[in-house]
């Protein structure tokens, strides 16, 4: 005989596998694990959110936000075609970009999560702005951007920071801009 789960016993069994998981996790994949619908694992999800899990929807799944050391913000200048190794540099030298940011004259400041981790985050972010409708935030302000990026260590910024430098890619802040985006 076969017994249900209740709702409290699935979320804490999902949240057992995304803690135990190395990568995203997919809604139908976590409700073919508990035996509910992926329908069943997004409610869970927004449940599970409201109780202070730091559960991150990415584009292949669920994850649970590690907390890093530290982290910095980056301007940067670059076009579209660049965004691919942008985000590459950043992520090959062990930094997680948490977000899209610009500061428009009319709109003020927009800003989206990333969560771009790896290599397979790039790929996939790059495909969605090649096949949507959209395209990247960078393109309503001539390519200047921020981005927040997190990693475990300073030096690891650090080290980033030289990288994007070195590529072309890091904009200078202008004097109001540090403090104006941080608010």
């Amino acid at each position: 005989m076969e017994t249900t789960m209740t709702g409290v016993q699935r979320r804490k069994k999902i949240l057992e596998m995304l803690g135990q998981s190395s990568t995203p996790l997919s809604g139908g994949a976590l409700g073919r694990a508990v035996g509910v619908s992926r329908q069943v694992v997004v409610q869970d999800i927004a449940l599970l959110r409201t109780e202070g899990h730091p559960v991150l929807a990415t584009a292949r799944g669920y994850v649970l936000e590690v907390p890093h050391q530290t982290e910095r913000l980056f301007k940067m200048c670059h076009t579209t075609e660049q965004t691919r190794e942008e985000l590459n540099t950043i992520v090959d030298l062990g930094g997680e970009v948490l977000d899209v940011m610009v500061n428009h004259r009319i709109y003020g400041k927009v800003s989206a999560p990333l969560n771009i981790r790896s290599r397979r985050d790039v790929e996939a972010f790059v495909e969605n702005i090649r096949t949507g409708r959209s395209t990247p935030l960078l393109n309503v302000t001539s390519g200047y951007h921020f981005h927040h990026v997190a990693a475990d260590q300073e030096e690891i910024l650090d080290e980033i920071e030289a990288a994007l430098r070195e590529k072309g890619f890091l904009a200078d802040f202008l004097s109001y801009e540090q403090e104006e985006v941080e608010k």
